[in-house]
């Protein structure tokens, strides 16, 4: 296994899978409910490789990996998904008394936004109470989507410190598979060749169905995806 992290990238081909290179390490995670919040359990043991490819179309047998599916369902990958950087794409700015919160709705309705007492954007709304302050920058970052993103009034951005990691999410509450959750900055290149915004989190579309391709938009629940029984 590589521990250059210069070498971990994700390269989407065209109307085919992603080709994962570097050795970055791979892990199932389940999404639990833990009260009112969300947490993460481990899954399977999957198996690592320095490069592997992960299905992109849904219609693999060998889920997560790609089986040649694509080609065989023909499937339409096109990457919709505009190539603005997060902070020109904003949708909404909450401002708190004590922090902010960033919003490009990008939402792979994994539900971490939501925490025991309230959901991040009412938790920013009172913010001035340390505990809600606190909770409220803790649902934006395990956001896995990074669609939320919590700031000080200093201008300074909340974000864990991830070690490069590809998360292949399970939402059994949802009776469905969840997206790929893309941890620790590993840059994805587009399959023309351009680099997106790197970014800390950013969950891609598995299902073959998001409408904001490469990245997922949420289908996965209303199509009841599973990539296995």
């Amino acid at each position: 296994m590589s521990n250059d992290k210069n070498k971990y990238k994700i390269t989407i081909i065209e109307d085919g899978p992603y080709i994962v290179s570097g050795g970055v390490p791979l892990n199932e995670k389940i999404i639990r409910p833990n009260g009112n919040s969300y947490v993460y359990k481990e899954g399977r043991q999957l198996p690592q490789a320095e490069t592997y490819s992960l299905c992109r179309c849904g219609k693999s047998k060998t889920l997560p990996f790609c089986d040649g599916s694509h080609s065989e369902c023909e499937f339409h990958g096109s990457e919709t998904a505009t190539r603005e950087n997060y902070l020109d794409r904003l949708e909404q700015l909450i401002e708190g008394p004590d922090l902010d919160l960033l919003d490009d709705g990008r939402c792979a309705l994994a539900r971490f936004c939501y925490r025991e007492k309230a959901d991040a954007w009412d938790l920013t709304r009172s913010s001035d109470n340390p505990d809600d302050r606190k909770e409220a920058i803790k649902g934006a970052e395990e956001c896995p989507a990074g669609r939320l993103l919590a700031m000080s009034k200093d201008g300074e951005f909340y974000e864990p410190d991830y070690e490069p990691s590809i998360e292949i999410l399970q939402d059994p509450e949802k009776d469905c598979s969840g997206p790929i959750a893309v941890r620790g900055k590993i840059p994805i290149v587009s399959s023309d060749g351009d680099t997106y915004e790197v970014r800390n989190r950013v969950t891609l579309c598995r299902c073959g169905e998001s409408k904001n391709m490469p990245f997922c938009d949420g289908k996965h629940i209303a199509e009841k995806f599973k990539d296995h029984e």
